[in-house]
């Protein structure tokens, strides 16, 4: 395949995705899509040999570089809303499948930013990007080991706090 059609095939595939975990980092559409844009300039001038095989972790530890620059020079951290979770989500199946299915999501997406910043990245590089754990490893510059450990104490810690949740649901204390 000719570089060109390469490059254009990984940015059909990963810039949805990318955005998504770019602004997961930044709270912002826009430094999510600058932070973006610059991973694919500089895949355009990365050597193919050296990123083929591994695409997916290397696009994501650009970007996730990228973020932390961007971040650097701008503000903090902010987590993400319902609403731009929303804009940036696949849509869902219909009816009241899909309407238990949003609530779900966004207890999951206010119990997510009260982890650690670590183990909530590992875990939506997991299940949101679909990564493998040798890849969510080189993303974030650890060993596979640890990423096992961040996702089992994150995905531990946020059951406990959803079973917090329940019991603190108006719905739930109703005789």
């Amino acid at each position: 395949m000719e570089n060109a059609q390469w490059i254009g095939s990984l940015v059909a595939r990963f810039e949805r995705p990318l955005c998504r975990y770019a602004f997961n980092m930044t709270g912002s559409v826009e430094r999510a899509r600058d932070a973006v844009q610059e991973t694919f300039l500089r895949l355009c001038q990365a050597n193919r040999a050296k990123v083929e095989g591994h695409e997916a972790a290397w696009l994501f530890r650009v970007c996730r570089s990228r973020v932390v620059d961007i971040e650097r020079k701008e503000k903090p951290v902010k987590p993400l809303t319902a609403s731009h979770a929303a804009s940036l989500a696949a849509p869902d199946p219909a009816g009241a499948e899909a309407a238990h299915r949003a609530d779900a999501e966004h207890l999951l997406l206010r119990l997510m930013t009260r982890l650690p910043a670590r183990q909530a990245e590992a875990i939506r590089l997991k299940f949101q990007e679909r990564l493998s754990y040798r890849d969510i490893a080189r993303v974030m510059d650890v060993s596979e080991s640890n990423v096992g450990y961040l996702i089992h104490v994150g995905i531990k810690t946020l059951r406990d706090l959803a079973r917090g949740a329940e019991t603190d649901s108006p719905l739930e204390s109703t005789p």
